[in-house]
């Protein structure tokens, strides 16, 4: 699995850097003019607000759901750079649009989300503050080349305005223009200094205002707790039903068809012992088919190689005998927690599965490792692409199957390949391994 593939899910891509202070400069300048644009439409969207909320008290009520739409896209751009230029993601934390779309239930959807409220106070704040952030560098580029420009124009215009300053230099001559100039040209590596510093500082306010609240991450995580647990639930009794169903549509199905074999050679041992011998090879043959049916249960449960061998070697043995050419790599310095190498047992087997079947493609590459508290696979297939979790029971399935353990599934699959599946669920390692890797 390379890595920079892209954002999938909550996986955020931070944006490289390099080049030097001068190339962390320029860039830092352009990120301050894109957000410096995007204060200037929150500037817009905070008028918007405040004439809707005080001057048009009674059509105001009518535009609050374009407005608040507004706003939020203005601040679902802000979110998406702060997070690609920090590292860190900023969810978008509103609550789920309600199933009635009449115009009543969405002011109150609107009304009950405490994420609006925290949007209406950065818009009505982010043409202060956040504006100032992102003009502050640019400001420093235009007072610079005014300071040089000063140095050849500054003398006449002096006389021409009755006086002129630059900074706390007074214009009044050649010589003060020129300092004035020098001054100037002191600003723009000063700019391209404060430039990446600023972006940074503008990332953080945008984080302390547009990033979901303490209460409403709290109800998010209960939620998804909530969910998580009956999804575990009802995947642990459609588990149990399927044991059963197996069980009693094979293993036990033989062990009666056996008895009842063994009932009759009771009654003919002593009239007809050829007819007893025959009885008895059926009934070690019912018996070794029994036997075989509750082997394949107990694998489809937790396989041997599993128990013994660890993930590692499982996932080797699930490419040994995929039908496409398979290349694993895997860097496990120790062992999940068995429920967690179940679930990426399973899940890596069904994947694996479905490129066989619907992916057209050859080969398939396999990754496993373990980074920063992080059990992460990726599996990429050269097939025709064209995977939607949205539309397949079977990734919804892992999904869910992941979820359990706070874990996410991310597909990426234009037409025409490839696809790119990537698991991530937090985890420790409980103890050493035990293969080599």
């Amino acid at each position: 699995m390379g890595e920079g593939a892209g954002q999938m899910g909550g996986i955020a891509v931070v944006e490289t850097t390099g080049g030097g202070v001068f190339a962390d400069g320029m860039r830092g300048l352009g990120r301050s003019l894109r957000l410096w644009g995007l204060g200037i439409r929150a500037t817009v969207m905070s008028l918007l607000v405040s004439l809707v909320l005080f001057s048009l008290p009674g059509v105001g009520l009518l535009l609050v759901p374009a407005v608040v739409g507004g706003v939020r896209r203005v601040a679902n751009r802000q979110r998406e750079l702060a997070g690609a230029w920090s590292g860190r993601p900023i969810p978008v934390p509103y609550a789920p649009k309600p199933a009635d779309e009449g115009f009543l239930s969405r002011c109150r959807w609107i009304a009950h989300d405490t994420q609006t409220w925290r949007d209406w106070l950065w818009v009505t704040l982010d043409p202060i503050v956040g504006v100032a952030l992102a003009f502050l560098p640019i400001g420093l580029i235009l007072s610079g080349f005014w300071g040089m420009g000063l140095a050849f124009f500054g003398p006449e215009l002096s006389a021409e305005w009755d006086g002129l300053w630059f900074d706390f230099i007074p214009v009044e001559g050649p010589t003060t223009a020129m300092l004035a100039g020098v001054l100037g040209l002191l600003h723009l590596p000063l700019a391209l200094w404060l430039a990446p510093r600023t972006v940074r500082a503008h990332g953080a306010w945008t984080r302390r205002l547009l990033a979901p609240s303490e209460t409403a991450r709290m109800a998010d995580r209960i939620e998804h707790l909530s969910v998580t647990r009956s999804d575990a639930v009802d995947t642990q009794m459609a588990e149990i039903r399927r044991i059963e169903r197996d069980l009693h549509d094979g293993a036990q199905a033989r062990l009666v068809a056996m008895g009842m074999t063994l009932d009759a050679a009771e009654h003919l041992l002593d009239s007809n012992p050829e007819a007893v011998r025959s009885l008895l090879i059926e009934a070690r043959k019912s018996s070794s088919k029994a036997l075989e049916e509750l082997r394949d249960l107990v694998r489809g449960i937790h396989p041997p190689v599993l128990a013994d061998r660890g993930l590692a070697d499982a996932v080797r043995a699930l490419a040994m005998v995929s039908p496409l050419t398979a290349e694993v790599t895997v860097d496990l310095p120790g062992r999940p927690e068995l429920p967690v190498e179940s679930a990426v047992y399973f899940a890596v087997s069904e994947i694996l599965a479905n490129a066989a079947k619907h992916s057209g493609g050859d080969r398939v590459w396999l990754d496993l490792r373990y980074d920063h508290g992080m059990l992460r696979v990726g599996i990429t297939d050269d097939g025709r692409g064209g995977a939607d979790i949205s539309r397949g029971t079977g990734l919804r399935g892992i999904e869910r199957r992941l979820a359990t353990f706070d874990g996410v599934l991310a597909v990426s699959s234009p037409l025409n390949g490839p696809t790119m599946v990537t698991m991530e669920i937090p985890c420790v390692l409980s103890s050493p391994k035990t293969t080599s890797c």
